[in-house]
């Protein structure tokens, strides 16, 4: 039985294009990238090169790209980095109560640092409000973090109308899009964004990646401490090879949005088709026609997490119950206890598919036979 792979928002498959411009990089080129000499200068040219293609995605000045690890470190600079660099104008920081934890947990070590957070909630719909917002605003607010695209459901929240109401407040706001990067147009103008986080392989290029986007003048407290790489703002040598491969992935991206957008799509309604040709009974959490076409995050009631999760799992489909940081983790989704409330079966019955380039139309439809059969089995 083939293996079906559902679970794109955890992590992807590298392109293989991706690879291709990674490995000269790998077999040539090994300098250090802060060294002066002619090898170091040749890998400076390689950073560069990447530092202008991503930057020119998301409309930014390549001054303003920061590389980091992933988008766990980039959420961590963003969020602790701001707080201690702007604590004597204000101790209060906004964010929401569907964060993925490189958010969540950042605000909850800032809170013992003795920080007020506020968390806004959302309603079953699962989309921060901006009215909301607006009313949670203070005048000591220095920073607001909220994610583009919900990890879990793949709701897309409001982050142009929220850049609009933080433009006449001294606060700075900081979007977490690693689940938007590739699949939405970005442009950290139009959203009037001060800080971006975004991930590389999320978008089909090689893990431990990623960049912060800094709007220049942003005041951030680097939260490591050795050499002056990333303009003093991030030390250590950095990853090369990984950069390049980032900068392919970024390419492939941007040149192929529509076409993504338009195929993930197809893969996610004839999934969702098949389902309901099948008469399995499931809900949508979220609202369908506002998520990415990426992800679908899915009800199935009178079952549980646990037993679908492993029975898909038997039967070659990879899928999860949420993000993939918390693996192993028996706690209901935080996301839709915020969504639903905790005790709500929701919390415990729903699955997250996510389609990308492991997919294909007949792939997606065998996976659905698959579920469905396992669905029904365990519903009885």
């Amino acid at each position: 039985m083939e293996p079906i792979y559902l679970d794109h928002a955890a992590t992807t498959p590298v392109h293989p294009e991706v690879t291709k411009a990674m490995l000269p990089v790998l077999q040539e080129v090994f300098g250090n990238p802060s060294s002066v000499h002619h090898f170091g200068r040749k890998a400076r040219q390689v950073i560069d090169e990447a530092r202008r293609v991503i930057a020119g995605s998301i409309h930014a000045n390549e001054k303003e790209i920061v590389f980091t690890s992933g988008g766990t470190e980039a959420d961590n600079l963003a969020v602790v980095g701001t707080a201690l660099a702007n604590q004597k104008r204000g101790m209060h920081v906004i964010t929401t109560q569907i964060e993925h934890h490189a958010t969540l947990h950042a605000s909850e070590y800032l809170e013992k640092l003795g920080f007020e957070i506020t968390y806004l909630p959302v309603g079953p719909e699962g989309k921060v409000s901006v009215d909301e917002l607006e009313s949670a605003l203070r005048e000591d607010t220095i920073l607001v973090s909220i994610m583009a695209v919900n990890n879990e459901t793949g709701m897309i929240q409001p982050i142009k109308e929220i850049g609009g109401v933080l433009k006449d407040h001294p606060a700075y706001f900081h979007s977490d899009a690693v689940q938007a990067y590739g699949l939405l147009d970005i442009n950290v103008d139009e959203w009037n964004v001060d800080m971006l986080t975004a991930s590389s392989h999320k978008i089909n290029g090689p893990k431990a990646g990623g960049f912060l986007y800094m709007r220049e003048g942003t005041q951030v407290a680097a939260l490591q401490y050795g050499g002056e790489q990333e303009r003093k703002r991030r030390p250590g040598t950095e990853n090369v090879s990984g950069i390049k491969g980032f900068q392919r992935a970024v390419e492939l991206a941007v040149e192929k949005r529509a076409e993504r957008r338009q195929e993930y799509g197809v893969f996610k309604q004839i999934f969702l088709q098949k389902l309901k040709q099948e008469n399995v009974r499931f809900i949508i959490n979220g609202i369908e026609t506002e998520t990415v076409p990426a992800i679908v995050n899915i009800s199935f009631p009178g079952t549980n997490v646990e037993a679908l999760l492993t029975n898909f799992d038997l039967s070659g489909v990879a899928a999860s119950s949420g993000s993939a940081c918390t693996a192993g983790s028996i706690e209901p989704s935080h996301v839709l206890s915020a969504m639903f409330g905790k005790g709500d079966d929701r919390t415990t019955n729903s699955i997250r598919f996510s389609f990308g380039l492991a997919n294909t139309k007949e792939n997606a439809e065998e996976a659905a036979e698959r579920v469905a059969s396992i669905v029904k089995r365990l519903a009885q």
